[in-house]
């Protein structure tokens, strides 16, 4: 498939914004009002910030983005509808948690179940991003049951890995906040490697036989167009081997600098964990990439691949 920068951007910002936003909430639930109305309020925009501007970019790949309110009727049925809603809806409950949180409305004994529903929502919405691509029977690397823990744990990691450095310039960093990010940038780099190991061992069961219901021993005969289309643009996309073997190090090599930034915040200086933020966006942006690009739509069959 092809790896649409807009589609990157949208996952890899709003992941990391609503994985921050979860964390506030969290912080909500088990701190009350916060301590800091500048804290508050600076971190509540990062993370609204990163979630609108990747829901908006992610119009930008539609052939029609004047169009996209039209999603929003098919709910029941599509996964990227349901997204949608969820992400619209978070919007309120975030505004009302925030206004209870950081104090400009006196309302003290909201701030948990705010704080509960704004984790949950920011959740919902993460899990049902993850769900579009894994409901794919299309393309079987997507059709995987580490694809929507592999959203989920990666908003939470560049979620972490920003509530540090934000907590950290106002005087506010915990032991616990470099703690939840190391853990999820663990939990991120185990969930990858064992993605990435299940897809490289798993059967390519789609062939041209068993596409065109003519039995064993069919073959391309003759390439289908002279020149490239969209389906080819699009879903034909593919990358070297090497190339993504090289990509996958990449990513555990930036995941484990952004652990290594954790850890020494720790040990050394709280500071430190500013390097953490640009390493594991940065990982975040590779991985989603590769999750495209090493997507094989089953429409390649009819355009010259033996298996998909």
């Amino acid at each position: 498939m092809h790896p649409a920068y807009s589609v990157i951007l949208f996952t890899v910002a709003s992941g990391a914004g609503y994985g921050l936003l979860a964390l506030l909430g969290l912080v909500g639930v088990n701190h009350g009002q916060a301590s800091s109305y500048a804290f508050a309020l600076t971190a509540l925009l990062i993370a609204l910030a990163l979630i609108t501007t990747g829901l908006l970019s992610s119009t930008f790949h539609l052939g029609r983005p004047e169009r996209f309110w039209r999603a929003f009727s098919q709910w029941r049925s599509s996964w990227l509808s349901r997204e949608g809603i969820a992400a619209v809806l978070t919007y309120p409950v975030t505004l009302a948690f925030g206004a209870v949180w950081s104090g400009l409305i006196d309302a003290p004994k909201l701030i948990a179940p705010l704080g509960i529903v704004t984790a949950i929502m920011c959740a919902i919405t993460v899990f049902f991003t993850g769900k579009i691509y894994s409901s794919l029977k299309t393309i079987r690397a997507w059709r995987h049951p580490l694809t929507v823990p592999a959203y989920l744990v990666f908003a939470l990691a560049t979620g972490a890995s920003l509530l540090m450095p934000i907590a950290w310039f106002f005087g506010r960093f915990q032991t616990a906040q470099a703690v939840i990010a190391g853990l999820a940038l663990i939990a991120a780099a185990i969930v990858k490697f064992f993605y990435w190991r299940s897809i490289d061992a798993g059967p390519r069961t789609y062939t041209m036989a068993s596409a065109t219901g003519l039995g064993p021993g069919v073959r391309q005969w003759e390439v289908p167009h002279t020149s490239t289309n969209f389906i080819m643009k699009e879903m034909g996309y593919a990358v070297a081997r090497k190339h993504a073997l090289k990509l996958r190090l990449i990513v555990f090599v930036l995941l484990i600098a952004a652990l290594a930034a954790a850890a020494l915040s720790l040990l050394v200086n709280p500071a430190i964990f500013l390097f953490a933020t640009p390493f594991s966006l940065a990982a975040a942006a590779v991985e989603r990439w590769l999750f495209f690009a090493e997507a094989q739509h089953v429409s390649s069959l009819y355009y010259g691949a033996e298996r998909a």
